[in-house]
């Protein structure tokens, strides 16, 4: 989540949709998750008026946030890479 909000901001919906273009997920996934790295200050929440409906919250990341994503983006890539090491060459 936070990859797609470095780039952009969200409303929560919006980020269910993109999502689920790749795996399915649910509101009860995505949201406790939201909160949580809203808690934990790595997004901000702003509202937002809508030409649909009612205003919409959107998620933002903070610098804090970015940090955090660069850490573990960082983590994710080098145990990819060990994990596909593991499998080419079976060790």
């Amino acid at each position: 989540m936070l990859s797609l909000l470095l780039y952009e901001d969200l409303y929560g919906y919006e980020l269910i949709k993109i999502i689920s273009e790749t795996f399915p997920v649910s509101e009860g996934t995505i949201y406790p998750i939201l909160r949580r790295l809203t808690k934990n200050n790595y997004l901000k929440t702003y509202t937002a008026a809508s030409d649909q409906g009612p205003s919409r919250k959107y998620y933002k990341v903070t610098e804090e946030g970015a940090f955090y994503h660069h850490t573990l983006k960082s983590e994710w890539l080098d145990l990819s890479e060990k994990v596909n090491s593991i499998i080419k060459e079976g060790k």
